[in-house]
C-alpha cells in the first residue's frame, strides 16, 4: 500500500503540473479562435479535461467484459456531477479564502461573476440531470435511442455558449505560451501541440490515479460499485479541480467557475448517452443516493448564486454535502 499511496501523490502532482500547461494553452486557443473568456472555460477547457473520463466511461460500458465493469461505468457517470457540484465548488471557495493575504480579505471573500448566467447553467443542468435519473428508474425497450437526445442537448448548450456575449472585462493577463515563452504571438501549431501534449499527460496520469483508487477500495473493504461511486468521481474530476485551483491562483475566478459549470454539463449528457447506448441504465441505491445529493447541491448553489457576487465561504459549505453522502452510503 505504500507504493499505491506514493503513486497517488505522484500522479496528482503530475496532473497539477500538466493542468498548468493545459490552461495556459487553452487560453491562447480561445484567443486565437476569438472565443469569449467564459466560453473558453465552459467549452474548450471543460471538454478537454472531461474527455479522459468520458473515454473511461465509454470503455467501461461498451467494452466491459462483465456486468460489474458496466456498473462501474454507470457509477462514474452518476458520480461525476456529484463531485463537481460539491467538491469542485468547495475547492474554489477554499482556494479563494487562501488567497486573502495576497489579494486582500475583501476580494478573497467574494467573486464578481455573472451569477445570473451561473444560475441559468445550473438550472439547465438540473433539468437534464433529473431526466437522466428518471430514465434510470424505469425499464423500456427503446431507451438506448434517447442517448441521441442527450448528445443533442450538449450540442445545443455549446451553440448557446459560443453565441453568447461575454459580460464583464477579461480577467488577468494572458501568460506567454510555455512552449514559446519569448513569442508574443505564437503560431496555432504550437498552441495545439501544447494543448494535445498536456491532455495526453493528464489522461495518462488520471488513468494511473484511478488505478490506485481502485486498489485502495478493496483494501478498505469496499465493493467495486461503492468504490466507483465514492472515490472514482474524485479521481476522474481531478483535472477540473486542479484547473480551478490554478485559475484562482492566477486571479481568474470566473474562468474557474465557468470550467466547473461546463464540465457539469458534459457529465450530464455525454457519459449518460454512452450509458444509454450500451447498458440497461438501471440505477441502484448508491447511484440514486448520489443523484439526490447532487440535486440538493444544485439547489444550494442556486441559493448561493442569488446575489450579484458569490461569497467564497458559501461555496466551501457545499463540500459538506459530499461528506454527508459518504456517511449515508456506508449506512445504506
Amino acid at each position: 500500500m505504500i507504493l499505491t499511496f506514493a503513486l497517488l501523490v505522484a500522479s496528482a502532482g503530475i496532473i497539477y503540473l500538466s493542468c498548468e500547461t493545459f490552461v495556459n494553452s487553452v487560453e491562447w486557443l480561445g484567443q486565437k479562435l476569438k472565443i469569449t473568456q467564459t466560453a473558453t472555460g465552459t467549452i474548450l477547457a471543460a471538454f478537454g479535461t472531461a474527455l479522459p473520463e468520458s473515454v473511461v466511461t465509454l470503455v467501461a460500458v461498451a467494452f466491459g467484459g462483465d456486468p460489474a465493469h458496466k456498473e462501474i461505468g454507470v457509477g462514474a457517470a452518476i458520480g461525476g456531477p456529484l463531485a463537481l457540484s460539491t467538491i469542485a465548488y468547495a475547492v474554489v471557495g477554499v482556494a479563494l479564502l487562501a488567497t486573502a493575504k495576497r489579494v486582500g480579505r475583501e476580494r478573497a471573500a467574494t467573486v464578481d461573476v455573472n451569477t445570473r448566467r451561473l444560475r441559468r447553467d445550473q438550472l439547465w443542468f438540473l433539468a437534464i440531470f433529473v431526466a437522466k435519473i428518471a430514465l434510470g428508474l424505469v425499464l423500456f425497450r427503446f431507451k438506448p435511442l434517447l442517448g441521441i437526445a442527450f448528445l443533442a442537448a450538449y450540442a445545443f448548450y455549446c451553440w448557446k455558449e459560443l453565441s453568447a456575449e461575454d459580460s464583464g472585462e477579461v480577467e488577468g493577463d494572458l501568460e506567454p505560451l510555455k512552449l514559446r515563452p519569448h513569442d508574443e504571438n505564437p503560431a496555432m501549431v504550437w498552441i495545439v501541440l501544447q494543448t494535445l501534449g498536456a491532455l495526453a499527460v493528464i489522461f495518462g496520469a488520471s488513468h494511473l490515479f484511478v488505478q490506485q483508487i481502485s486498489a485502495v477500495g478493496p483494501w478498505l473493504g469496499l465493493s467495486p460499485q461503492l468504490t466507483a461511486v465514492l472515490f472514482s468521481p474524485i479521481a476522474t474530476e481531478l483535472p477540473e479541480i486542479m484547473n480551478a485551483i490554478i485559475w484562482v491562483r492566477q486571479g481568474k475566478e470566473r474562468l474557474a467557475l465557468a470550467n466547473i459549470s461546463g464540465a457539469m454539463m458534459i457529465q450530464a449528457t455525454i457519459p449518460t448517452a454512452f450509458g444509454l447506448f450500451f447498458t440497461p441504465w438501471h440505477l441502484g441505491t448508491p447511484s440514486i443516493l448520489a443523484a439526490v445529493t447532487t440535486m440538493v447541491a444544485i439547489l444550494f448553489l442556486q441559493w448561493a448564486f442569488r446575489a450579484p457576487k458569490v461569497r467564497s465561504r458559501q461555496l466551501t459549505h457545499v463540500g459538506w454535502l459530499y461528506v454527508v453522502f459518504a456517511a449515508l452510503l456506508f449506512v445504506v
